[in-house]
């Protein structure tokens, strides 16, 4: 009866997987209300006490939440205080003038993984996007040249590298040393983005050409339409913030977490300094130090006073409203998965199976990417999912290495269920089908070429 049961289970999960997939890209339900369902209903159908179904979908959620809220948050001010004064412009024209036209896009994937960092993809790609148009009518080059080394560069630091809100829980789920992340995501994600970014973009850019008018470009680029914030901002644009302050200010919590991570080798456990380092290098108090130091650098120092930054830190939060709340979900579908106890027999499958973590970690962010479209959804609802299988296999592969395999598996081909997908089909100005030749096809080279570098890796250590 029980390897009955259990198989049950798997046919369970599977049913739920295919209705969530079905529900959010056939019938467009919003997958924050998907994830509810099918998690309360999976919880019902697997047999598990009625009292204790949705409390265990509230404890999911909200252990995912009361860590990836506060990322996100102190992430998308340190991101908006950034935009608003010019620090990204900035960036953007120092790197365009030491690189030159010629290695344009090369400058263009640097930028990306800098500014990409502290920020969600989609906010990265809102900031970056003004500075991708304007380089493409300076240099006269396709947007594609300009612009697809930038969004893998994003897409990187998304998938692989802390502090970014998603790379983080993975940290946190599969109890990984963020120092140990933060390199070996370097090693493995710098590759990634050169080959996706600028040679891949060299290479489609001859065969994929864009339309001569885009109307979104226009709004970013003519004196056309300039509204008050316009003026205000070319205003400010005479008194831009130097490259070493912003530059400093947006690596600030990345230093501080590498510093965090090595306490014990400077100071011995449990002392004071040990202890103080801990706890700056800690994520959330890094990511406060850096927003707090950016009212100072990108704030006050730009002529802003306090009613603008209060306004801005108010401003940049209600677009994230949505992603956390599905970010949440996920984590409570993961923590009905494991108390139903089919994460249980998904264990017993894959070592039955005898799957290296690895590809196993992969294959199910993948199957969840694809599913949902949202990279932070899929690599939160996998880490629920492999870290018990991952502990249960005992200590057979470092854990900063399944956070890369899983952060490489939610990377695979975005396609229509995935609000990614429509931003860079709507902002470059393409078809449907150039974006899959495009974009998809970008997602997926990052995906499969971070696991095997993942392994690479994995073989050294």
């Amino acid at each position: 009866m029980g390897a009955n049961h259990g198989s049950l289970l798997l046919i369970y999960a599977v049913i739920a997987i295919a209705a969530l997939i079905l529900l959010i890209t056939r019938y467009k339900v919003y997958p924050f209300l998907v994830l509810i369902i099918v998690s309360l209903l999976l919880g019902l159908i697997a047999g598990m006490p009625m009292g204790t179904i949705v409390k265990s979908f509230e404890t999911g959620n909200g252990n995912t939440l009361g860590h990836i809220a506060i990322v996100v948050g102190l992430g998308t001010m340190l991101g908006k205080m950034m935009a608003e004064s010019g620090g990204a412009e900035r960036i953007a024209t120092t790197l365009i003038d030491k690189f030159g036209e010629k290695h344009i896009h090369w400058a263009m994937m640097l930028v990306a993984i800098i500014v990409g960092l502290p920020v969600f993809f989609e906010v990265g790609f809102v900031l970056l996007i003004p500075i991708a148009f304007n380089v493409a009518k300076r240099t006269g080059k396709s947007l594609l040249l300009i612009g697809l080394p930038m969004i893998a560069g994003l897409s990187v630091v998304h998938g692989l590298i802390p502090p970014h809100p998603a790379a983080m829980l993975a940290v946190q789920a599969y109890h990984a040393d963020i120092g140990k992340t933060i390199a070996y995501g370097l090693i493995v994600g710098v590759p990634c983005a050169i080959v996706a970014g600028p040679l891949f973009a060299l290479l489609v850019s001859r065969y994929i050409k864009l339309p001569e008018n885009n109307p979104l470009a226009a709004q970013f680029l003519g004196s056309a339409g300039q509204d008050k914030d316009k003026a205000k901002e070319q205003a400010t644009k005479r008194e831009l913030p130097g490259f070493g302050i912003t530059l400093f200010t947006i690596l600030l919590p990345v230093i501080l977490m590498l510093i965090g991570s090595w306490a014990n080798l400077l100071f011995a456990p449990k002392t004071l300094p040990n202890d103080l380092l801990q706890f700056i290098g800690n994520s959330d108090v890094a990511l406060l130090i850096a927003v707090l130091v950016s009212f100072w650098t990108f704030g006050a120092k730009r002529g802003f006073n306090r009613e603008q930054i209060q306004k801005f830190c108010g401003e940049c939060l209600a677009p994230i409203a949505g992603i956390t709340l599905i970010v949440g979900a996920g984590g409570g579908f993961g923590r009905v998965l494991m108390d139903s106890g089919i994460s249980k027999e998904i264990v017993n499958a894959a070592t039955a199976a005898h799957l290296s973590p690895l590809v196993f970690a992969w294959c199910v962010a993948a199957l969840i990417r694809l599913a949902t479209g949202s990279a932070t959804v899929a690599m939160t609802t996998a880490c629920g999912i492999v870290a018990p299988i991952a502990a249960a296999g005992g200590a057979q592969v470092r854990p900063e290495l399944l956070v890369l395999a899983t952060g490489s598996g939610s990377l695979i081909f975005s396609h229509v269920n995935d609000g990614g997908f429509w931003l860079i089909k709507e902002y470059f100005g393409m078809t449907v089908g150039q974006t899959f030749k495009t974009w998809s096809l970008l997602e997926t080279i990052i995906s499969l070429m971070g696991l095997g570098l993942t392994f690479a890796l994995a073989t050294v250590l």
